[in-house]
């Protein structure tokens, strides 16, 4: 072979090595997000919202996708059904973590699921993103590392309504928060006693006078006695965590037995279904108020971050896509796209940018940075998520709204900047709770 065929070959196979050699760094290079995405998509929950959670999540991911994933990084989600069931929730949150190796955990709608599986995440030490469950005890004095919730606990509710009727007390009732009489009531289970306990650290960062603090069981068939107590007890408001037909029960002896009160204030469960509520109280249920997160539907524009209305919009198409022919757009399912979008803009591309990559430390660091003002988010608050303390993990923003059903309508009163009208406080005159 002549010298000159050589050096032919070699650089021949020089360029097949080098294009060969590229070839294998592009599929390296090859970066991939895996997101475990688990909701109840059967079962008692997936009919109760879970399942419409499930579907603001994936228009919000599919979004991205389509978009070619965050910093350079595809994103692959893969989802479960809990099936309603925590040991199953448990059991597929780890098959996604040591069998399809997802690199973050989200979703989860009941916090029944929630308190064991974030035990577990931690132990694996994986990054956990909640969208929805509520209860404080799933982060509650565990100082988790990696488990991070930019949803409102069920103590938030709590502290809400009472911040809500404390900047109320002089302009509508006509006296200072101190001299204003408040009572405390709640079905005894876990959702219950969460938001009686910010209830409690509500009135006393308020400085009320509580002249009742007392549970029942929801399945209760006769709540008179707490009636009686109230009545003796004399209360200007009552704030109230009830599920149905208790919240029914209370009402129709309250009625029976004169109960007098200024405004009567719910905590999601059942004072968030007024359906019910107008069912087993008739006109009684106008002016009642409830607290929940609020619908990104809802949300005042001009209270928002500017990026986001489009954004909002846009969810809103997908979903009635996704479900035609609903009448009224889920809050669910806006909740669940708003917190994934958080991560998806906020967490996942600082992880990336700064620390390298989706690894639970890098995750954790760039969670810890997210720091977001009031308007910040579709749902209205902001987000930042402190490292430490009894609630590390827990968005400290984070707040639901106070809304009054007025004349078969819902109108948010509260926080101010999300407000759509002034709440109607205390019951008009001649209204049959009504202590005027």
């Amino acid at each position: 072979m002549s010298i000159k065929m050589g050096r032919r070959l070699l650089g021949a196979t020089l360029a097949a090595a080098a294009a060969f050699g590229l070839a294998t760094s592009a599929v390296a290079q090859e970066k991939k997000l895996k997101l475990g995405v688990i909701y109840d998509l059967t079962g008692p929950l997936a009919g109760g919202g879970s399942e419409l959670q499930y579907t603001g999540a994936k228009i919000m991911i599919d979004d991205f996708i389509k978009k070619g994933g965050v910093e350079g990084y595809k994103i692959e989600a893969i989802y479960a059904d809990a099936q309603s069931k925590p040991d199953v929730a448990i059991n597929e949150s780890v098959r996604l973590i040591e069998q399809e190796k997802v690199d973050i955990l989200l979703g989860f709608f009941s916090s029944a699921q929630c308190v064991p599986v974030a035990a577990r995440v931690e132990q694996l030490k994986k990054f956990m993103w909640i969208t929805t469950c509520i209860s404080s005890a799933v982060l509650e004095n565990k100082n988790y590392k990696y488990i991070f919730r930019p949803q409102a606990s069920g103590n938030q509710f709590g502290l809400m309504t009472m911040d809500f009727i404390a900047n109320n007390a002089k302009s509508k009732f006509g006296k200072e928060p101190k001299d204003l009489r408040v009572a405390i009531i709640h079905e005894d289970g876990a959702y219950g006693v969460d938001v009686s306990k910010g209830n409690e650290a509500g009135a006393k960062k308020a400085g009320f006078n509580v002249v009742l603090k007392e549970g029942y069981a929801a399945t209760a068939p006769d709540l008179s006695a707490l009636v009686t107590k109230l009545k003796r007890a004399r209360p200007d408001v009552i704030f109230h965590t009830g599920y149905n037909p208790d919240i029914t029960l209370f009402a129709r002896q309250a009625r029976e037995q004169g109960l007098k009160f200024g405004a009567l204030v719910g905590h999601g469960a059942g004072y968030g279904v007024y359906e019910k509520l107008k069912e087993g109280m008739g006109a009684d249920a106008n002016l009642l108020f409830n607290t929940d997160p609020i619908s990104i539907w809802l949300s005042k524009p001009e209270g928002l971050d500017p990026k986001l209305p489009p954004v909002i919009k846009q969810v809103g198409e997908e979903f009635d896509k996704a479900k035609p022919g609903m009448a009224i757009r889920s809050a669910h399912a806006g909740m669940a796209a708003s917190n994934i979008y958080v991560l998806l803009t906020e967490v996942v591309p600082r992880a990336i940018k700064k620390y390298g990559g989706v690894d639970p430390e890098a995750l954790r660091k760039a969670a810890l940075e997210v720091d977001l003002p009031e308007g910040g988010t579709m749902l209205g608050f902001g987000v930042k998520f402190p490292a430490d303390g009894s609630m590390a993990g827990q968005n400290e923003r984070s707040f639901p709204v106070v809304i009054q059903y007025v004349d078969d309508k819902s109108y948010v009163v509260w926080p101010k900047s999300q407000a759509q009208r002034d709440a109607v406080l205390p019951l008009p005159k001649g209204t049959t709770y009504s202590n005027q």
